[in-house]
């Protein structure tokens, strides 16, 4: 059973850490040029840090672990996912996006096809954010409710939303790529750690074969990946969604736009994809070796804090509880800051008291999440994944308006509602249980295309009068 407490030592170390990545967001003042694009002057290391952290967050890391802790190394095929499809969105938009180089992704509909598609694309995208994040807050609270049992969920995750908000409010973006720096540096140290622990814990009870099956500890075959927890159809599938949501994801774009150049924004993206992969790969085969010293976990979706508390000694625990912490504020802080920039880009609030305006936008997004977290949430890893419907469905319209200049207004609007259609109807009519991610993906995706490629041909008079985005 994982202690449920930690010692004053751990306590001093969790504040500890938390203090110097709070006070490195604090620092930032509260400009409008560095509030939602850091002053578009993010070099290499601070820019590899942000996008990382962005997308090292505890929902995915809880999520992929809790595999992990099931199946054992075959779980490593989750990360790849991540491998696969952000390589992909190095080879395809990385340089396109930079080149756009607005504030919003959702601008990028607007100007290429018609002002009412981008503002219906910025509904859509607002709509999956407000699903994503309200899973970042509840995975927030499966972490710390082991170590405060004694309050109440709703109470516990209201608390840690509030902090992650004073953080947001006070600098903005700038203020979550300084915090990102911190916790890079300390993800790095941290994570690798806990997988060496577990290696020689294991070792010392006989290994993974003691639980695992022999197979599944060689390079599997991937006609081997049939665990009921891991089929080979979910992963593929997964891989397919990802390459073509991550695309349109206004996080990503929100920090490209950041980017001092268009080398640095490609570099960064192939650099984080590599490290994304290595950092959940080693909570998976961690949480494997946990198994092997722990093989009676109730949740499989707390293998990450029981790592943690059961492996690390005194003080460095509390600054794993940190940069776990710290790892949600830097997701969530991009997040709400991207929603914050679509509103004031795609809506036109863009005169005024901009920053004022913004923050109180962030405050909303923030009450947002905590009551889908408390009211709506319930396994992440398949809410995370129901929350992109509506941005797979922008695909085409995306990758045609920076790459294929005969694409039309009219196929942009088919396409996105044929795949926010398919994607919802395979969701309602196969379910979870039946495995709806394959039908989505594996037929959703090209009939997407098809049906943009299909309108802009028979009907090329329709073409957007917009300026193209190349």
């Amino acid at each position: 059973m994982m202690d449920q407490h930690l010692s004053i030592v751990d306590w001093i170390g969790f504040i500890g850490l938390l203090a110097v990545i709070l006070w490195s967001g604090a620092r930032v003042a509260s400009r409008e040029s560095t509030f939602l694009v850091a002053d578009r002057a993010l070099g290499l290391f601070p820019l590899v840090a942000t996008l990382v952290m962005t997308e090292f967050n505890t929902s995915t890391l809880l999520a992929f672990s809790a595999v992990g802790y099931r199946v054992g190394p075959m779980a490593l095929a989750l990360p790849l996912v991540f491998l696969i499809g952000l390589g992909f969105y190095t080879l395809t938009v990385a340089r396109a996006w930079k080149r756009f180089d607005r504030l919003s992704v959702a601008e990028l509909f607007a100007e290429r096809y018609s002002r009412n598609l981008g503002v219906f694309a910025s509904l859509m995208l607002l709509a999956a954010m407000s699903g994503f994040s309200a899973t970042y807050v509840k995975s927030l609270g499966l972490i710390f409710q082991p170590m405060m049992p004694a309050l109440p969920f709703p109470a516990l995750t209201a608390i840690l939303t509030l902090v992650v908000l004073v953080v947001m409010l006070r600098g903005g973006l700038a203020s979550v790529v300084r915090s990102d720096v911190v916790s890079f540096v300390a993800t790095l140290l941290l994570l690798p750690t806990l997988l060496v622990i577990g290696t020689m814990r294991s070792a010392a009870l006989g290994g993974l074969a003691t639980v695992f099956p022999r197979d599944q500890l060689t390079v599997a075959p991937l006609a081997q990946w049939t665990h009921p927890a891991l089929p080979f159809w979910f992963v593929t599938s997964l891989i397919v969604l990802t390459c073509f949501t991550y695309i349109v994801a206004p996080w990503y774009g929100q920090k490209i736009f950041a980017a001092k150049d268009g080398r640095t924004a490609v570099l960064a993206v192939a650099l984080s994809a590599c490290l994304v992969f290595a950092l959940y790969g080693s909570m998976v085969l961690a949480a494997a070796h946990l198994r092997v010293t722990n093989a009676s976990l109730p949740d499989p979706q707390l293998a990450v804090p029981t790592m943690i508390l059961q492996w690390l000694p005194p003080a460095v625990r509390g600054i794993g509880i940190s940069l776990l912490f710290a790892a949600a504020l830097t997701t969530l802080g991009g997040v709400w800051s991207a929603m914050a920039a679509m509103v004031a880009a795609d809506f036109g609030w863009v005169s005024g008291r901009r920053v004022t305006v913004q923050r109180g936008l962030i405050t909303g997004f923030a009450v947002a999440s905590w009551l889908g977290a408390i009211f709506l949430v319930d396994d992440i890893l398949n809410r995370l994944i129901l929350a992109n419907v509506p941005v797979a469905g922008l695909a085409f319209a995306l990758l045609a308006g920076f790459h294929w200049p005969r694409a039309t207004t009219t196929a942009a609007w088919a396409s996105i509602i044929v795949g926010v259609a398919w994607g919802a109807g395979s969701f309602l009519v196969i379910g979870e249980a039946g495995g709806y991610t394959w039908i989505w993906a594996i037929y959703g995706v090209p009939l997407i295309f098809a049906t943009g490629v299909l309108v802009s041909l028979v009907y090329p008079r329709h073409r957007s009068a917009g300026r193209e985005a190349h």
